[in-house]
């Protein structure tokens, strides 16, 4: 029965020591989130655990470490510094098979916490702009909590649920949490346009949110036949679809669809995926599924990292032992775009820091996590050019990463890496 009550009395189920899975991205349940922290002089030892999450983490404050610890699958910025203040973990896995962890009951989650849209005439209420693995979280957990929104659009896919399976609600009305992108920098406009001319018609696209992906999406106004198979977009691709740029009828997995498991943009972005059949959202262990991403022809993976060493190694997920980031989606991308027929993996990032610190080096930073291993690694784009990596030796990668290197360390990083050699 469809009975709404105040979050305050909804979060009274939670108890100390419980798990507790919060719905991600745009789709954060805010008002519970702020409820539960409430209670934090009646709690301890709660675990809170999510992917990125998009708005406030009250419960992150580390002076209630006693009350809340954070485990984070993929750590955003209003989380990080529960890493070094000791009230939060970070989990690593890849975003294909973090459901798996909630149906083997590796992780057993006592609470899940939801943000849905209205129910309908039927009974349907839709988990919006995010899926991933929430459906997972669902099943699995004692008790489901869901902050029911009027302005949570409905979207078509997995995510359509039956208020019979939540066990309380809290009604609001309030726009979601809008995530807007700054302008491409000149040297990411390079980069995109070094990207745009590797993608070609027919092409299916996975890429991540951020300047480089808009980048790369403003240059391709003149293609032909595009697909989108990905694990979130934003904005950038609506003028595409409504341009027929970006129309998928060449794609083999879900053809003449736009497949997410997630979603994060402007308001822009959220009135165009309500009641929209043409934007489907799966659950990652669908969308993020090597076996599954490799069988669109022509299938382009964009991603990014924090550094590169010379022998391909790809650091995404930490800045030397500093945890900063996750393993998400990257991975399974990767891999599925090096597998599919004409399939591009594509690691893209500018070639130094803001401080000017090459971000091509001969080693990894000590204590730096490898999240895509230099045996899977296959184009490497700059502003400098495309070092192609697939299938060469580690001589032939030397010489075509130091290649897109800022010219101001090409000569200091090739040194470096001889010496390196040598002195082995």
């Amino acid at each position: 029965m469809y009975k709404p009550v105040n979050a305050a009395e909804a979060v009274k189920i939670i108890k100390s020591n419980d798990r507790v899975y919060v719905h991600a991205g745009a789709a954060v349940p805010q008002l519970l989130l702020n409820a539960m922290t409430e209670r934090h002089e009646e709690l301890k030892n709660v675990e809170v655990c999510h992917i990125i999450i998009h708005g406030e983490a009250p419960y992150a404050n580390p002076k209630f470490h006693e009350s809340f610890h954070v485990n984070s699958f993929f750590i955003g910025s209003n989380v990080r510094h529960t890493i070094k203040a000791g009230n939060g973990s970070y989990t690593p896995v890849f975003l294909s098979e973090l459901p798996l962890l909630f149906k083997r009951n590796i992780v057993d989650l006592n609470v899940a916490l939801i943000h849905v849209s209205v129910p309908d005439a039927h009974g349907y209420c839709s988990l919006g702009v995010s899926v991933e693995a929430t459906l997972a979280a669902i099943d699995n957990a004692d008790y489901v909590i869901a902050q029911v929104n009027k302005q949570m659009p409905r979207t078509f896919g997995d995510g359509i649920m039956h208020i019979s399976e939540i066990d309380a609600f809290v009604e609001c009305d309030e726009p979601l949490p809008a995530h807007n992108i700054p302008a491409p920098t000149e040297v990411e406009q390079k980069i995109g346009a070094y990207i745009a001319n590797m993608i070609e018609d027919k092409s299916t696209l996975q890429m991540g949110i951020g300047t480089i992906p808009e980048a790369v999406l403003a240059l391709l106004g003149n293609h032909k036949d595009l697909g989108l198979h990905t694990e979130m977009f934003s904005d950038g691709v609506i003028d595409l679809i409504l341009k027929d740029v970006i129309n998928g009828n060449y794609k083999t997995i879900n053809p003449g669809r736009a497949l997410a498991t997630f979603l994060m943009g402007t308001q822009k972005l959220y009135d165009y995926v309500n009641d929209n059949p043409y934007i489907e959202l799966r659950t990652s262990d669908y969308t993020n599924d090597a076996a599954i991403i490799k069988q669109n022809p022509k299938m382009v993976a964009i991603n990014s990292a924090i550094e590169i060493d010379l022998t391909g190694q790809v650091c995404a997920d930490s800045i030397g032992s500093t945890l900063y980031s996750g393993v998400g989606g990257q991975m399974d991308f990767v891999r599925g775009a090096s597998l599919s027929e004409g399939g591009k993996a594509i690691i893209a990032l500018p070639s130094v820091t803001k401080k000017g610190v090459s971000r091509i080096v001969p080693a990894l930073n000590s204590g730096a996590g490898v999240v895509t291993t230099r045996s899977h690694v296959q184009y490497v784009v700059t502003e400098y050019g495309v070092a192609d990596l697939y299938g060469k030796t580690i001589d032939q990668r030397v010489k075509a990463l130091v290649g897109i290197a800022h010219p101001d360390h090409r000569e200091s990083i090739d040194r470096d890496y001889f010496n390196l050699i040598r002195g082995n």
